[in-house]
């Protein structure tokens, strides 16, 4: 993550540092197109470009992290590890259910979003279908009737 906050720092600079340029090559020639300002302005463009990509891969990696933060906080809280690490009882009437099946779950709910995306709804529903590795959990009755 520091290389990530280093490399996004350093895009920063450079993109300032660009604008900077353009600014002192435009009152050197009394606000006049010539090549230095040409160039300048190339150059600026050149580091907003890289700043928006480490700004892009900055993104991601934080949409990663909350990702995976929150599939960690479904799963203790699905399978009832909350309960265990601080010593309260679950408050909810309904059982936990297993890692193993609250990640088949998720799996299914990706193949149907990554399907509705590229536009066909109707193969969504066979394909979630057909990417289920493990047998139903007898628990859901919704398992039992596909």
């Amino acid at each position: 993550m520091d290389s990530l906050v280093d490399s996004l720092n350093n895009a920063y600079q450079e993109f300032v540092a660009g604008a900077a340029n353009v600014l002192e090559a435009n009152e050197a020639s009394g606000a006049q197109k010539t090549a230095a300002t040409d160039a300048a302005l190339e150059n600026f463009k050149q580091k907003w470009e890289l700043f928006r990509v480490a700004c892009d891969q900055a993104e991601e990696f934080v949409e990663s992290v909350k990702q995976r933060i929150g599939s960690e906080c479904l799963v203790d809280e699905a399978t009832g590890s909350l309960a265990g690490k601080s010593g309260q009882s679950a408050t909810t009437s309904l059982p936990p259910i297993s890692a193993v099946r609250l990640e088949q779950m998720s799996k299914a709910v990706r193949w149907l979003v990554i399907e509705l995306q590229h536009g066909s709804g109707a193969a969504a529903s066979a394909s979630a279908h057909s990417h289920q590795s493990a047998p139903f959990d007898a628990r859901f009755t919704e398992d039992a009737t596909q």
